[in-house]
C-alpha cells in the first residue's frame, strides 16, 4: 500500500538503496531475506557497500546467472491484465493457477485479496504500479550479470542461496556459479517448490532459514538441503 515512484524509476540502485535505509533506521545490523527482486536488492545493497549494512543475507531462488527467457515470463504474467484488471478474485486466482500450475489452488481467495487493490471501477488490479513493467527504468530481463556478480564476490558476511528444487529461473548451473563466486554461500535445495519457495513450501522454507540463523550463533558452517 506504499506510493509508486512518481517518475516510474525501479532501477535495481533505487531498490537496494530503499533496503539500506531501512537497515539502518533499525539501529543494528538485521538479517535480510530477499526473494528474487528481492535478492538483486539485497546482493548489491550487501555487496556495493564499503560496509555491509547486514549482519547476514538470504538469497531466495536468485543468482546472478538467472534464466532470461523465465525472468521475461514474470515480467509478461506482470503486464497481462495491467490496465483492464480482473472483474473478480476468481478470475484473478485463474490468472495465478495459469502461470503456477504446479500449485494447488487456495479453497480460500480472501488471502489473494491483500496482493489485489479493489479500484473505483470495481475490478481488481494488482498491487504492482504499471510503471514497473511498462517505464524505460524498470528491471531490465537480462539482469546486468557483470554487476551482480562482482557484487557477489564481494559478499563477506554469511549467506545461504535458497532454491525450489522445481525453479525454472535458478538452474543447478546457476547454482554451481554462484557458489564459486562466494566459496562459504551455503546451499538450500527445497523439494516440491517451485520459483516462489515460500508460498509452495512454507514449513520447509521457514526451516531452512531458522536452521540457518540457529547455526549463525553456534558458528556452524554446514550446508542443507531440504
Amino acid at each position: 500500500d506504499s506510493g509508486w515512484s512518481p517518475n516510474g524509476d525501479y532501477r535495481m540502485e533505487r531498490f537496494a538503496g530503499d533496503l539500506i535505509a531501512v537497515a539502518r533506521a533499525l539501529g543494528r545490523r538485521p538479517v535480510v531475506v530477499g526473494a528474487s527482486l528481492g535478492g538483486v536488492a539485497a546482493l548489491l545493497a550487501a555487496g556495493e557497500a564499503n560496509q555491509p549494512p547486514f549482519a547476514a543475507i538470504v538469497l531466495v531462488d536468485f543468482s546472478p546467472s538467472m534464466e532470461p527467457a523465465c525472468v521475461e515470463r514474470i515480467l509478461n504474467f506482470m503486464a497481462a491484465n495491467l490496465q483492464d484488471g480482473f472483474a473478480s478474485l476468481a478470475d484473478a486466482a485463474d490468472a495465478v493457477a495459469a502461470y503456477l500450475p504446479n500449485r494447488r489452488p487456495p479453497a480460500d481467495l480472501n488471502g489473494l485479496r491483500k496482493n489485489l487493490r479493489l479500484a473505483a471501477d470495481g475490478r481488481y488490479r494488482w498491487h504492482w504500479d504499471p510503471a514497473f513493467v511498462t517505464s524505460k527504468h524498470r528491471p531490465a530481463a537480462n539482469s546486468d550479470f557483470e554487476r551482480l556478480s562482482r557484487a557477489a564476490e564481494r559478499l563477506r558476511i554469511p549467506t545461504l542461496a535458497v532454491r525450489g528444487r522445481l525453479s525454472d529461473i535458478v538452474s543447478i548451473e546457476s547454482v554451481a556459479h554462484f557458489q564459486a563466486l562466494v566459496p562459504r554461500a551455503r546451499f538450500t535445495d527445497i523439494s516440491g517448490a517451485a520459483h516462489m519457495v515460500a508460498g509452495d513450501r512454507n514449513d520447509n522454507f521457514t526451516g531452512a532459514v531458522l536452521q540457518f540463523l540457529t547455526s549463525l550463533s553456534q558458528g556452524s558452517d554446514a550446508a542443507s538441503t531440504e
